[in-house]
């Protein structure tokens, strides 16, 4: 999955959810679930997510969205191969964006 978002130093939760097609109910829900989400919150109490946090949102996705996993097993997964799991996720980063434009050039022959 190919998501895109501005590049800024913190996101909504709003932005979040709308860039993996979410609710933002569940972004909320794998915060409490997962330990390697860790917002910070502003004076109101809202939640901003860094690029790490959408990162690791990224690997979760992949993991429970895309794979199947259960969320135990996404824990597991993610505490026994999460270096492994990283780096997997920023190679499919790379030939998603590869192949979009790809996908692009094609378009314009």
């Amino acid at each position: 999955m190919h998501i895109e978002l501005q590049d800024k130093r913190y996101y909504k939760i709003g932005e979040v959810a709308k860039a993996f097609e979410v609710n933002a109910s569940l972004i909320r829900f794998w915060e409490k679930e997962f330990d390697i989400i860790k917002p910070k919150k502003n004076a109101k109490g809202n939640r901003l997510f860094t690029q790490e946090d959408v990162a690791n949102f990224k690997l979760i996705f992949n993991l429970v969205k895309e794979r199947g996993f259960t969320l135990e097993g996404a824990k597991q997964k993610l505490k026994t191969n999460a270096k492994v799991a990283i780096h997997n996720q920023k190679i499919i980063t790379r030939l998603e964006h590869v192949k979009s434009e790809l996908i692009k050039i094609k378009s314009q022959l």
